[in-house]
């Protein structure tokens, strides 16, 4: 494949993916219209995003499976139609019951068109490209936290809460035109169901699982409460927290883009210094967070290590899952929800004790397991070039 054409399909994948990741944190500043319009409280509409969260980490492996012998490129334009499908479901909806189908309906295509497009991205690059490869892709979520959930919050504050998902619902069928114009044509996977199953229970890939799941949760521990920690701790005032959390969508972005690149040259020396950098942000966070200046740079830095964990964990999984990636990709996609929720808890127990300004010990200790899970799932003896060389394919 051409470097032009290889380029086209990253760019693709990324604006869809960005497309898919409005989606999934857009509805969160939306409750309270959708509460007002559809006559539930706030507190029963924050359950579309835990019907959303449930769809990732539970459907997605069923999906995964579903459709795994299917082609590559009628499936990603599949999945992007049945995304479209649950954002239309959700704009008209009439009823909160049936926006919850909206939801579940799109929930259903993301983690396999994540694991789909991070398995194609890595299929029309060099081997040594793969980290950056994986970066670009992901990017479009970065770029969706730090534009399409705050342009989406707006319009729906200025023209209803159905207006940002009737848009969405328009950008999905433009990506799936896009996808179908530029994905190269793959046949679906030759291996069989129990190929997949088994990878996945493979101890290294259940281990980088568990590090991915464990070691987001430190960082969903802290920026879950990070507006409060700001305003009442540190004394920013709201606008100025507006600004600052732009900037540390900012940095996700950098930080992104950064370790994929990082991660095409070790990628144990990456995912291990970004583990290693966040323990210590977190750890310090509490302390700079009574200072604003100092409470300025944690937020910074925080950003750039906070996405910077997605290639080199996603690396991982490719890595130990050989010729048959799909599941434990798409697996792995549901352990970022399911981390970003357990730190939800944890930073949620920790502030319900009166602990505010000491979330970030918390985060820390989940950083730092998932430091030392990096351990079990890549030995330190191993070499940068060792660290490329994915796993032996499995027999058909």
């Amino acid at each position: 494949m051409t470097w032009n054409k290889g380029f086209a399909t990253l760019a693709a994948l990324c604006a869809s993916v960005f497309v898919v990741g409005t989606s999934e944190y857009l509805i969160a500043g939306l409750l309270p219209q959708i509460g007002a319009d559809l006559d539930v409280s706030v507190g029963t509409a924050g359950q579309a995003v835990t019907a959303y969260a449930l769809g990732v980490v539970v459907g997605g492996p069923a999906m995964a499976l579903l459709t795994a012998r299917l082609p590559r490129k009628g499936l990603a334009v599949g999945l992007m139609l049945v995304f479209a499908g649950g954002s239309a479901i959700s704009a008209v909806a009439p009823s909160f019951g049936l926006l919850l189908v909206g939801r579940v309906v799109s929930s259903l295509s993301h983690a396999v068109f994540l694991a789909l497009a991070l398995v194609t991205a890595t299929r029309v690059v060099p081997a040594e490209r793969t980290g950056s490869a994986i970066a670009t892709v992901t990017s479009g979520f970065t770029v969706a936290t730090l534009l399409g959930v705050p342009m989406g919050a707006l319009l729906g504050q200025s023209a209803g809460w159905r207006a940002p998902f009737a848009v969405l619902t328009g950008l999905s069928l433009a990506g799936t035109l896009l996808l179908a114009a530029v994905l190269p044509r793959q046949e679906g996977l030759s291996t069989r169901l129990r190929d997949e199953i088994r990878v996945v229970t493979r101890r290294p890939v259940m281990l980088a699982i568990a590090t991915t799941a464990v070691g987001f949760s430190g960082v969903s521990t802290v920026f879950t409460y990070i507006a409060p920690l700001l305003t009442v701790v540190s004394g920013f005032s709201v606008a100025t927290v507006s600004g600052l959390l732009l900037a540390y969508g900012a940095g996700s972005f950098l930080g992104n883009l950064a370790a994929g690149r990082l991660t095409d040259k070790s990628m144990s020396a990456t995912v291990r210094g970004v583990f290693g950098g966040l323990t210590g942000t977190l750890l310090l966070i509490p302390f700079a967070a009574v200072w604003q200046p100092a409470a300025v740079v944690a937020v910074l830095v925080l950003g750039l290590l906070a996405t910077a964990t997605i290639a080199p964990l996603q690396g991982l999984i490719l890595h130990h899952a050989g010729a048959a990636p799909t599941l434990a990709v798409t697996v792995n996609v549901g352990a970022f929800n399911l981390g970003a929720a357990a730190g939800s808890v944890a930073g949620g127990a920790i502030v319900a004790a009166g602990a505010l300004r000491w979330t970030g010990v918390g985060g820390a200790v989940l950083s730092l397991i998932g430091l030392a899970l990096t351990y079990l799932v890549l030995p330190r003896t191993r070499t940068s070039a060792q660290d490329a060389e994915p796993e032996a394919p499995i027999a058909a």
